[in-house]
């Protein structure tokens, strides 16, 4: 059943490491090549922070440029979460160092931990804590320095992965604007197809876990590609159908950046034109949680959401999670 929109999108902001790495410096560190990155991912470039960056950083910038674009202080956000896998430490929550570098000193502050989906899936957890808790502003980030766990004599995986952060402030809609539904799903069965085994309780920090990589994320790639296009694009119908639209309603298809391949595979599913889907993955990389709303802020202030547009958004991630969000800009 269709609903209306409770809260809206009020500003967007972005941030990422000046250092970029393209791939003709990665042909330099691992046996690859441009030509065959491209062909299989459309990657030819991925930002990269320095070692030892502080992910809150990144995030503190594109939140900042969110509350100016919206219009707002930090003291007028009352919650903020920050969907990430690569957080600064284990605890406190990234969110909270967060909260301290903005001023926010009147916001609920916390983590939100579901890889790829993780932004969409912070969507949902903020509009609903808006509705029930009365929370009237919210910053909504996902940010991530994935380089910061890369195998980069892997070249299945090193190539992949990119930083940055992008942030959403939320506040109450107004007329048919806003979040118009959200949609999420997981399935740990698969837990295994794409993972970081170190760091934590399982295999704790020592000089075995060290000295066995078990830092490094793992992948198995053809898998979670099948598994990627198939969920992708059953949650996007799910959102449609609830909001009682289809595949020709989307005036614009954000899809998570993860591989060209499994983009054109779902905008192939809704038959839609590759003029109407966003595409940055060749110069950003995987960014995880981070990619949707980077090319949310890039299309915002690109002139590129134009009023009344109907934006779908959709992302797949380890666990395995998915998601999808519909927003009438």
């Amino acid at each position: 059943m269709a609903q209306k929109p409770q809260v809206m999108i009020l500003g967007t902001g972005r941030a990422v490491p000046e250092k970029i790495l393209t791939n003709a410096d990665l042909e330099k560190m691992v046996d690859t090549s441009d030509e065959w990155i491209v062909a299989r991912t459309g990657i030819r470039q991925r930002h990269v922070a320095e070692p030892g960056s502080a992910l809150s950083d990144l995030v503190t910038e594109a939140a900042r440029k969110a509350l100016d674009d919206a219009g707002l202080s930090a003291d007028q956000i009352d919650l903020i979460v920050l969907a990430t896998v690569t957080g600064d430490m284990k605890f406190p929550s990234t969110a909270c160092l967060v909260q301290e570098k903005l001023g926010a000193k009147n916001a609920v502050a916390f983590d939100l931990s579901a890889a790829c989906a993780g932004f969409l899936y912070g969507l949902q957890v903020a509009e609903g804590m808006m509705a029930v808790a009365g929370y009237r502003h919210a910053l909504v980030i996902g940010g991530e320095v994935l380089t910061s766990m890369v195998d980069w004599q892997d070249r299945d995986t090193c190539v992949l992965f990119g930083d940055g952060a992008g942030a959403v402030v939320l506040g109450p809609a107004e007329g048919e604007r806003g979040l118009l539904q959200t949609c999420l799903g997981s399935n740990g069965e698969h837990a295994g197809l794409l993972y970081n085994p170190g760091g934590g309780c399982v295999n704790p920090p020592n000089a075995e876990t060290v000295a066995a990589n078990l830092y490094a994320i793992r992948m198995e790639g053809r898998e979670v590609f099948r598994h990627a296009v198939v969920a992708m694009a059953d949650v996007l119908q799910q959102a449609l159908e609830k909001q009682g639209l289809s595949g020709e309603d989307i005036d614009l298809l954000i899809p998570h950046q993860a591989n060209l391949r499994i983009i054109e595979a779902v905008a192939k599913r809704f038959k839609l034109p590759m003029e109407k889907v966003c595409v940055n993955v060749d110069r950003y990389g995987n960014t995880s949680a981070a990619s949707i709303p980077i090319a949310l802020d890039e299309l915002r202030r690109g002139d590129g959401l134009q009023p009344g547009t109907l934006v779908g958004m959709v992302s797949f991630g380890a666990g395995l999670t998915w998601a999808a969000a519909l927003v009438r800009v």
